[in-house]
């Protein structure tokens, strides 16, 4: 293989594409009081604490790991124009840069191979199933904001013609009312964090007082790397002014982690 094909970056996004649709709301969620215009507070805030808004799954996700069922969970939301009840539904980013990385890489259609990603409005938790024990839990216990949720492809793909099996899940997210304006949306730090299959959480591949910007992939090592703004005031929002690092990720064995620049 050509070796400059064969570390060939390829361009992965984790940004959402923007919602169109002008009946929805911003995305996120409310997590305590607010302030009225006349410098009054609202008591009808929902509390950091309880976060009582209803939820509803949405779809089973086929895992690459057999005994593992994941399914997302949403957030009822109210459309303006007409209050009628609904919830977001599963997208996947696709890419076919599979093609460009030469032959023996076999990815259907998957922004990195092993990996597929789903992303939806308001998805703020994930249910985990073990089917040799019938057992089920939630991967947050208290509902975030989940920009992708990157796990096991049902299919196997290839890389360099070597079947590859993931056991892990990484998600890209909001967890946390960083600026403390009373919500949990996308104006907060966005945070990733790693699972293992058994939906164990793992040592963060990016420390939490960085923001992540977007990732690449790197086929000629099998690593992630991802951009992430450094909050370097530690007022917990993402600004232009602020650094931008490059962390790598060993997707072999993503407990492997480290900044590169």
């Amino acid at each position: 293989m050509d070796r400059s094909m064969a570390i060939h970056v390829v361009a992965v996004t984790l940004l959402l594409a923007a919602c169109s649709d002008a009946g929805l709301e911003e995305k996120g969620f409310q997590v305590g009081p607010v302030g009225d215009p006349d410098g009054s507070t609202q008591a009808s805030g929902l509390s950091s604490d309880s976060l009582g808004f209803p939820t509803r799954p949405s779809n089973v996700l086929l895992t690459g790991v057999q005994h593992v069922r994941l399914a997302t969970i949403y957030k009822v939301n109210h459309r303006k124009d007409d209050s009628s009840l609904f919830i977001g539904s599963n997208n996947f980013h696709y890419s076919y840069a599979e093609d460009n990385a030469g032959p023996g890489n076999t990815w259907n259609g998957h922004l990195m191979p092993g990996f597929e990603a789903v992303y939806g409005y308001n998805l703020v938790n994930i249910s985990h199933f073990d089917v040799t024990i019938s057992q089920q839990k939630l991967l947050y216990e208290r509902p975030v904001l989940i920009k992708t949720l990157y796990y096991p492809s049902f299919s196997i793909d290839t890389l360099h013609h070597v079947p590859i099996m993931r056991k892990h899940f990484l998600i890209t997210l909001f967890d946390e009312d960083t600026n403390m304006d009373g919500h949990i949306d996308t104006k907060d730090l966005r945070r990733m964090h790693l699972f293992d299959v058994n939906g164990i959480r793992q040592k963060d591949p990016v420390p939490d007082h960085y923001s992540v910007i977007s990732s690449e992939y790197d086929p000629g090592n099998d690593r992630m790397t991802v951009l992430a703004a450094l909050d370097v005031d530690r007022n917990g929002r993402h600004e232009d002014t602020e650094p931008v690092h490059i962390h790598w990720i060993d997707l072999k064995d993503p407990t492997l982690s480290g900044r590169q620049y």
